[in-house]
């Protein structure tokens, strides 16, 4: 098989071929959807064209990710301190759109990269918030209280992430795969952005400003633990409709 194009017709070429290699944008806040997987795109056709497979940027989005989280667990805050840490976030995040892209430009993906690229998405998101944590009781002055916050703010990321990728899983077992069919609300897309891990990355800009980067957390955490209690009652619900269609279709066979 011969290799990915070369050369500045060959970079183009490959981001023409970009919008196949998409996922749904179905339910996708907007940071994530008109921001990041653009950006991602770009990097994965710039991944195409050296010929990087899809693990190798994988473990380049963990890298620049994890650089960013130990730089607000263990760095005292500053104006250059969340810069340096919202960009390797934005970074990471944006290479954690392009490893997907990547695998269908390369005419798919595989069992151990999906794994892989869910471990790191688990490994993060724990990790983020434990390291706000830190930063919180070593450098911010707040009252002991405002630790619960952060460990909060896992909780309901873990659950968010754990439920949305189950969700995904019991389809697939019942053969009824996510929809994607319709165009996707934009007004849905930006009234769901407090909840885009995108968003949570930029909080860390004003990473320097302790009061105001602690209001914008704890008002991240608000709106995300809100759309968890609203989501898990809909995601059940769906479960259930799966069911039902299972035992329509069960009794239809039998009959």
């Amino acid at each position: 098989m011969s290799g990915p194009p070369t050369g500045k017709s060959g970079f183009a070429a490959t981001l023409r071929r970009l919008p196949s290699a998409q996922k749904s944008a179905q339910g996708a806040p907007a940071y994530s959807r008109f921001v990041n997987r653009r950006a991602g795109g770009v990097l994965a056709a710039a991944a195409y064209q050296l010929g990087l497979t899809p693990n190798a940027v994988t473990a380049v989005s963990a890298a620049f990710t994890f650089a960013g989280i130990a730089g607000i667990a263990l760095v005292e805050p500053s104006v250059t301190s969340g810069l340096l840490v919202c960009a390797a976030l934005v970074l990471g995040y944006a290479l954690d759109a392009a490893d997907g892209q990547l695998a269908r430009l390369r005419g798919g993906g595989s069992a151990s990269g999906e794994w892989l690229d869910h471990i790191v998405d688990a490994a993060k998101i724990s990790a983020l918030h434990l390291a706000v944590l830190l930063a919180w009781y070593r450098f911010f002055e707040l009252p002991e209280s405002y630790l619960l916050v952060p460990l909060g703010f896992q909780v309901v990321a873990v659950v968010l992430f754990f439920g949305m990728t189950l969700n995904d899983q019991l389809r697939r077992v019942k053969g009824v795969p996510r929809a994607a069919s319709g165009t996707p609300s934009t007004i849905r897309s930006v009234l769901v952005v407090p909840t885009d891990y995108g968003v949570l990355c930029l909080a860390f800009l004003v990473l320097g400003f302790r009061d105001i980067f602690t209001v914008v957390y704890c008002l991240l955490f608000l709106a995300n633990t809100a759309f968890l209690v609203a989501a898990l009652r809909k995601w059940f619900l769906d479960m259930a409709r799966l069911d039902t269609a299972g035992r329509t279709a069960e009794g239809t066979d039998n009959g």
